[in-house]
């Protein structure tokens, strides 16, 4: 297994020999190679938020950063059990100069990684990441004498914190939420979101049903929140009567519902619903990345404002929101960006959000889903080897396609008529991502599989 170095963190299995795995080693190198980054600028004593998701591997990775960093004269404010949306409030919170978190996100449970924030507590850009490695590279580190080690500062409940940031927010109507007296199944996958959503949930006068809620590291089922993985889910919803099932990933960033039907909300349009809930109180742009669903640009249009798309990767749709001022964001994996609240995906944000605009419009959850664009996608992945080439495969998508619209911004994305391919190196893992949308599951189909054929 090769570690995967990217604006996604640094990730791999947690078991195999180091350099080839996230080893002991390893976390030491790549939190040195972060703590000089931090130090970099001048002499004053920096500080750094750390925590982790619920993986077991978490829990003896923690103190080895913790360790690192502290030795390197960094301050430490360990946050334990967290989420990534929740380290990274406490990074602005706590006017910190950066942020780790310990999380593979949908990763499966031997996988871990570490997701790297700056002072703002944002996703590092390329270029940041790029100077994170060369400092890996020349492998050159320096390390105080025990007098003027950084100090450790614990946080016990920064879920606290998050709740309260997101309960405040002006579009999260909590009155109408409370009146609601909403029934809700919660599939916490084991680990932080099993703490953090039925917590804020029950803020929220909720009646919580709790699965697969003990943040123990067992996964349950597979970690990523697709239709596919979440059977239980669906199934306790109906025999409960409950009005809405939520899943979540791991590190509570991506957010999945389920109707009071058990039918599937869709990862796709948990964006698609919260920016149409921002848009009618709210006018401006919105982003999604080149793999999201063409829903978002027709909802946006229909309001009257302008959508872009951006680059895959956090960091990605942040730097394009900024620069167009969007009002929401996102990616189609389910992941909610609100600037109001700050500028990362965060399922609680997107809780809340969903919570007001079903409360405020009377409606079921099903009955909501009928209002949105029906398209269908469908999310492929292909193993590669060390001969693959991306830009032979360009070249030859171009040949092939040479009638319709191509963007190689990132990977390679074809346009046909109320259909699209994208196709691109993952940012997680050593696959490519091949994503389709179409009106039906045939369209879908006969795309990929065209394009397979280029493959043979």
């Amino acid at each position: 297994m090769t570690l995967i170095s990217s604006i996604s963190g640094i990730r791999g299995t947690v078991d195999g020999e180091n350099g080839s795995s996230l080893t002991p080693i390893d976390i030491v190198k790549y939190t040195s190679a972060f703590g000089k980054w931090i130090n970099k600028e001048n002499t004053l004593r920096k500080s750094v938020v750390i925590a982790r998701d619920g993986r077991i591997s978490g829990q003896s990775i923690l103190p080895i950063v913790r360790s690192t960093l502290i030795s390197m004269g960094i301050d430490v404010i360990d946050i334990g059990l967290s989420s990534t949306p929740t380290t990274q409030i406490i990074v602005k919170k706590k006017i910190a100069d950066g942020g780790i978190i310990l999380t593979a996100s949908h990763n499966p449970k031997n996988w871990n990684a570490l997701k790297l924030f700056n002072c703002k507590g944002e996703f590092l850009s390329q270029l940041e990441i790029d100077e994170i490695l060369q400092n890996l590279k020349h492998g050159s580190f320096i390390f105080k004498k025990e007098d003027n080690y950084g100090k450790i500062f614990k946080i016990s409940d920064a879920f606290k914190t998050h709740i309260k940031e997101v309960i405040k927010l002006n579009l999260v109507m909590t009155d109408e939420i409370r009146k609601s007296r909403f029934k809700i199944v919660v599939d916490g996958i084991n680990s932080s979101g099993g703490v953090v959503v039925p917590r804020m949930l029950r803020e929220l006068n909720s009646e919580v049903i709790e699965l697969n809620c003990i943040p123990d590291g067992n996964f349950a089922h597979n970690p990523e929140p697709l239709e596919q993985n979440l059977t239980k889910l669906k199934e306790l919803v109906i025999k409960e009567k409950a009005d809405l099932g939520i899943a979540v990933d791991p590190d509570v960033d991506r957010l999945v519902f389920i109707c009071e039907n058990g039918k599937s909300f869709g990862e796709e349009n948990t964006l698609v619903v919260c920016s149409d809930y921002v848009l009618s109180n709210e006018k401006g742009a919105t982003v999604s990345n080149m793999s999201s669903s063409m829903s978002l640009e027709i909802i946006t249009k229909k309001h009257d404002c302008n959508y872009f798309s951006s680059r895959v990767g956090e960091i990605n749709v942040v730097e394009k929101m900024k620069e167009v001022k969007a009002v929401i964001g996102g990616e189609g994996n389910g992941g909610v960006i609100y600037p109001e609240s700050h500028y990362g995906r965060d399922a609680l944000v997107g809780i809340g959000l969903f919570l007001s605009k079903l409360s405020t419009s009377n409606m079921k959850a099903s009955e909501l889903l009928d209002l949105y664009p029906k398209f269908i996608i469908k999310k492929d992945k292909l193993k590669f080897n060390n001969k693959f080439s991306m830009t032979k495969l360009k070249q030859t998508i171009k040949k092939k396609y040479n009638n319709s619209r191509i963007d190689c911004s990132d990977g390679v994305k074809i346009f046909f008529d109320e259909s699209w391919l994208h196709v691109r190196k993952s940012n997680t893992e050593p696959i490519i991502r091949v994503y389709c949308e179409s009106k039906s599951l045939k369209g879908c189909n006969y795309i990929i599989e065209e394009f397979k054929k280029l493959l043979d």
